[in-house]
């Protein structure tokens, strides 16, 4: 490893003293240099080390201490100069210490990637041998090792012929081939416990309550490394250092990856990555963080609102520098179709320009969150995130209509999140009455509820833990089906309602209603499970009482650690394009924000603002950073993750409809809606995913099958610019008659102000000369031939499909 070049100033040990247990307790010492400036680095493995004496213990190049026999000692650490002093002391070295299956053997078959979902750890086995899935079930794997295949697997009398260690070691055939060298720490362990007569511990062993990471975040330098410690904290009260038993997983390999050995090493890039560590069912997670090399960057940054604090901290810390304030051209179009999904008028972008008050950017974000277009445009988004879905079912259409009006008119008078989370988790009754109830036509079953409920109000994917413990969180089945039993009391019936015949419906509605009784069963257990909310204590709840009200209690409650983060990053990602938690929905422990001080930041501003979503746009949307240049900077050309610039995003498939036909000036009426509502004539305004619309599937639109917003596409496809290109609905559109090529041609007006004209509609800003002066050549050449109109529709064509018109930026 290469030494720090900046001298250290002091170095600390982690632990600062050891107590040894057994021949088996080897911990990682971690050393670390302070310089000057306050920057901290890993020396764990370039300090020299020193015991004071070898009959008690050793220390190898890497930090890592090995007990030799009982007794007391003292290590030192020592780099340039600098030294730390660790008190040993070590015990229990005369034999080895009993072995626990749970906690000795079934971490190494995780390690090991034995019982990884694409090994044994998959549903069906593999060749004819399963583990569970990670060993979230050791009782299962005992079970599974000693009794099946004829007891060939493990063979106490001759250890070292048990299929379990000839296969791990490849000195047998084995599909996943060789897992561990004969003699390594873990051949050994499992050996031991083959030759000890394959026990399974007692019910009084600790078991493993939670692990923990150390450091749990640090700045690195690019190629640099962190070597990390995990300790496994028990249900007794003891800790044991378990890094070199700990399965280590990076979310971004091209910023940092990590080894067996729990040693983080950072690329030649700037960002952040999150390193994993699981034990025995257990996660945690180191952070590191890799700055732009290079002179510490120095840069003043408006703070307008709480956003940019938590921003410019974050480029400090990366030492990068933000983009520009972008132009008031780019800010009127990007928040105009950011709040309200619509372009601007020519004559609003003029307005704009023209305008000098310094406070015009916030007052016109204040003014568009009060626009029907506001509404309708974050109405489709709910619509979609809450799965408005009438598969094309008559009967339904009522329904999914009055819920899409509830949606819109709760954005539109701003009402508190925590109270229309409240009404659609608890709703009861039938659509006429309270169509929140719609939501339950889709969400049918228990199991619904916990991955609908979750996914949307929290932020968390717990569908995992349905059938096992969550591979990449703390959650579990008890918690999965803890969540499920508020459910469990709720019933529907149907009753009849003659007067919908004539609107081609089916003659019955569904009514929801609480049951007086009603459980679950934990699929792990078999048992009823009881009403428990995530990390929460047992609800108990009376059979006059509604059970929802209490989740929901739970749920709403600002002391929350998911509800408010999880809509506070949902927005963000809508506004930037990526959350800053990303997926935006998946706010595990193993994939932590790329900002936590902004996304703190965000969910208590939205808490003190009484969980008013229309200030939470207001918020991001004032902020400097949201108003960012897109054009990036020699310092912030890589960033992906710190929001430094404007991440340019395609317009998603309503919006780009919707543009499409306001550029052509050719719009659509959508059929199919009952006769006593009026027909929308945008596409922002459909109240579900009925609506007969090729474009509108070709360009990304989800059909609502699941609460994830990922199911909408907003990446350009070949099917999508063949359709722009040369699909016969956008020809029309260009074409028809009285559409605007053919009043722009008979426009009186000079062909320079008619195109300028045109690329205000398109891409909101005026064209550049060299553009202007193309166009106006392309013009005269056709009126030469007296098809001006046809010159038109090519320039309205060429600019509808532009990156300026498809992208936001």
């Amino acid at each position: 490893m290469a030494e720090p070049a900046k001298p250290v100033t002091a170095i600390t040990a982690f632990p600062n003293a050891l107590k040894l247990k057994g021949m088996d307790d080897a911990p990682q010492l971690l050393i670390t240099g302070k310089h000057a400036d306050g920057r901290e680095v890993d020396l764990s493995a370039a300090a020299t080390y020193a015991a004071s004496d070898a009959k008690v213990v050793r220390v190898d190049a890497n930090g890592r201490v090995f007990p030799v026999g009982n007794g007391t000692a003292e290590i030192t650490a020592t780099f340039e100069g600098k030294t730390v002093r660790i008190a040993v002391t070590a015990e229990k070295m005369e034999a080895p210490l009993p072995l626990n299956f749970a906690n000795h053997v079934v971490p190494i078959f995780t390690k090991l990637s034995c019982s990884s979902g694409g090994c044994h750890g998959k549903i069906a086995g593999q060749n004819g041998f399963r583990l569970s899935l990670l060993g979230f079930d050791p009782q299962f794997d005992y079970e599974n090792l000693l009794k099946e295949g004829r007891g060939r697997r493990v063979f106490p009398a001759a250890p070292e012929s048990s299929l379990l260690l000839t296969k791990m070691a490849g000195t047998a055939p084995h599909g996943g081939g060789k897992k561990t060298e004969v003699g390594s720490e873990e051949y050994k362990i499992v050996r031991r416990w083959i030759a000890s007569g394959l026990p399974y511990g007692s019910p009084s062993d600790p078991t493993v309550v939670k692990i923990s990471i150390h450091p749990e975040s640090r700045v690195i330098e690019r190629k640099g490394r962190q070597q990390v410690a995990v300790h496994a904290h028990f249900s007794d009260g003891t800790v044991e250092d378990v890094t070199r038993r700990a399965q280590y997983e990076s979310n971004d390999t091209d910023i940092a990856s990590v080894t067996e050995a729990g040693v983080v090493n950072t690329q030649a890039m700037t960002g952040q990555a999150a390193v994993m560590a699981r034990f025995n069912g257990n996660v945690a997670v180191f952070r590191a963080i890799v700055p732009r090399p290079g002179d510490v960057v120095k840069f003043e940054f408006p703070e307008q609102t709480v956003v940019d604090k938590a921003t410019a901290n974050k480029w400090r810390e990366l030492n990068i520098t933000p983009s520009e304030l972008c132009t008031d051209e780019a800010f009127i179009r990007r928040v105009y179709l950011d709040v309200t999904g619509t372009l601007p008028n020519p004559s609003d972008v003029t307005a704009f320009l023209a305008n000098k008050d310094p406070k015009k950017r916030d007052k016109l974000v204040d003014a568009l969150v009060e626009t029907p277009e506001y509404a309708y445009f974050f109405a489709n988004k709910w619509a979609d995130i809450l799965r408005v879905k009438r598969r094309n079912l008559p009967d339904r259409a009522y329904g999914t209509f009055a819920f899409h009006t509830w949606i819109r008119e709760a954005v539109a008078s701003d009402k508190p999140y925590d109270d229309f989370a409240r009404d659609i988790v608890c709703a009861i009754g039938d659509e006429s009455k309270s169509p929140t109830t719609v939501w339950y036509k889709e969400v049918k079953t228990a199991e619904n509820f916990v991955d609908d409920v979750g996914q949307v109000f929290l932020g968390q994917r717990l569908a995992c833990a349905n059938c096992h413990h969550h591979p990449y969180e703390k959650w579990s089945q008890d918690d999965y089906w803890g969540v499920a039993a508020f459910f469990a009391r709720v019933g529907t019936k149907n009753v009849q309602v003659p007067g919908r015949i004539q609107q081609n419906q089916q003659n019955q509605r569904q009514v929801l209603f609480v049951k007086s009784t009603g459980s679950v069963q934990n699929k792990r257990t078999g048992q009823n499970a009881p009403m428990k909310p995530l990390d929460g204590e047992v609800i108990t709840s009376g059979t006059d009482e509604d059970p929802r009200q209490k989740f929901a209690d739970w749920m709403t409650s600002p002391k929350n650690p998911f509800f408010a983060k999880a809509v506070a990053n949902r927005y963000w990602a809508h506004f930037f394009g990526r959350g800053i938690v990303d997926p935006l929905d998946d706010l595990r422990i193993t994939n932590p924000p790329s900002n936590p001080e902004l996304l703190d930041s965000l969910a208590q501003n939205l808490i003190d603002n009484k969980y008013s979503l229309k200030a939470l746009v207001k918020t991001i949307c004032k902020s400097r950073t949201y108003q960012l240049s897109a054009m990036p900077n020699d310092f912030n050309s890589a960033d992906k993750q710190s929001f430094a610039r404007y991440y340019p995003k395609r317009l998603q498939a309503e919006v780009l409809f919707d543009a499409v036909c306001k550029l052509t000036d050719s719009p659509t009426v959508f059929p199919g809606l009952p006769s006593d509502k009026f027909a929308p004539s945008r596409a922002i305004m459909l109240p579900d995913e009925s609506f007969v619309s090729y474009f509108l599937d070709v360009t990304g639109r989800p059909q609502r099958i699941s609460a994830c917003e990922c199911e909408r596409v907003n990446e350009a496809s070949l099917a999508m610019t063949l359709h722009l290109l040369n699909s016969q609905e956008v020809q029309d559109k260009i074409a028809r008659a009285g559409a605007r090529a053919e009043q722009i041609t008979k426009d009186p007006r000079p062909d320079a102000e008619k195109v300028t004209e045109l690329f205000v509609v398109a891409v909101g800003s005026k064209p550049s000369e060299e553009k202007l002066k193309l166009a106006l050549e392309h013009i005269e050449k056709h009126k030469a031939t007296k098809t001006t109109k046809a010159a038109y529709e090519n320039i309205i064509w060429a600019l509808l499909n532009s990156k300026g018109f498809l992208f936001n930026q």
